[in-house]
């Protein structure tokens, strides 16, 4: 990459946008070309042919996407599905049509198959059904890779995609009715703690297990892969080890300092029993996480509700 080139991240106010402008920023990098989502409706085809017309970026961030939990992703299929469909073909075609040197579509870990093989390989993709409650947003992003694998074929495009595992960090959604399961849990506990409520619910059995990277790991990962990838095939980016819902609610309790119980709802849906990438095709590049677990929600917690003691 070259830094005195232009830089475009599409969704640079989201949680990955952010921590990828912020990576940018730190190595150097001055020329961003930047739109907010009510400056550039990334649904309007009109609209961003014109943004790239005129802006011609060098270099092309895919992180915009709408986003959401399991209860968001299981209510608003459709627009799930349309939403980040017309996103994905807008910005990637442009992006063909007007000469961008290299483009990264940003993916999600659910476009493997609900009961793959754990952990789960690059290879794993379309060789199974998808878990029915995220689905639609699935199937958008595996839409995202295969256009990405085909302008390479096709037109000999550099567009690759990264699979990145379950993120949290500065920026994150705590919206209860909205949130990833972590942000989710760190607000029910620092409110518990402020409130003095006797139990915290936790939605489904505890069972399932998940892995969680740093947003800010991400964006180290994400960079080091334009520097050093241009492959065709999507390659994930993880931590490569995982947490049951029961062990992480525990981890949480115990950084927010939380004196209460823990009670499991097993109305609420479980989701996927498991989803752990493999990453050994990142580390055999080179890269690693530097942020464990602990650390990592122990500095969400102190930056955004400063009642860790």
């Amino acid at each position: 990459m070259n830094k005195e080139e232009k830089v475009y991240i599409a969704g640079h106010r989201g949680m990955v946008g952010a921590a990828i402008l912020r990576k940018l920023q730190a190595e150097g990098f001055t020329n961003f070309v930047l739109r907010t989502s009510q400056e550039l409706d990334l649904r309007n085809q009109q609209a961003v042919t014109d943004f790239f017309i005129k802006e011609k970026p060098a270099y092309v961030f895919l992180a915009a996407a709408k986003v959401g939990g399991i209860l968001a992703n299981d209510t608003y299929r459709a627009e799930f599905l349309y939403d980040n469909l017309m996103i994905q073909n807008n910005v990637i075609h442009q992006s063909y049509l007007n000469g961008v040197k290299k483009l990264m579509f940003l993916g999600s870990s659910c476009i493997y198959p609900k009961l793959a093989p754990q952990p789960l390989k690059e290879t794993y993709l379309l060789t199974g059904e998808l878990e029915p409650t995220n689905e639609p947003y699935a199937i958008a992003k595996i839409a995202g890779i295969k256009m990405c694998e085909n302008y390479r074929a096709q037109y000999g495009a550099n567009f690759i995609s990264v699979m990145p595992t379950n993120l949290y960090g500065p920026g994150d959604n705590y919206d209860l009715k909205k949130s990833h399961v972590l942000p989710a849990l760190i607000r029910k506990f620092v409110e518990a703690k402020r409130d003095s409520k006797p139990f915290v619910e936790v939605w489904g059995t505890g069972a399932p297990k998940r892995e969680f990277l740093y947003v800010d790991d991400l964006a180290d990962a994400c960079y080091f892969l334009m520097l050093h990838y241009n492959e065709p095939e999507l390659i994930n980016i993880g931590v490569g080890e995982d947490i049951s819902i029961k062990d992480l609610a525990l981890l949480i309790k115990e950084l927010v300092v939380y004196e209460g119980a823990l009670q499991f709802d097993a109305t609420k849906p479980d989701g996927t029993p498991r989803k752990l990438m493999d990453v050994s095709k990142l580390h055999s590049l080179g890269w690693q996480h530097s942020t464990s677990l602990k650390e990592g929600i122990r500095k969400v917690i102190e930056e955004k509700f400063t009642l860790i003691s």
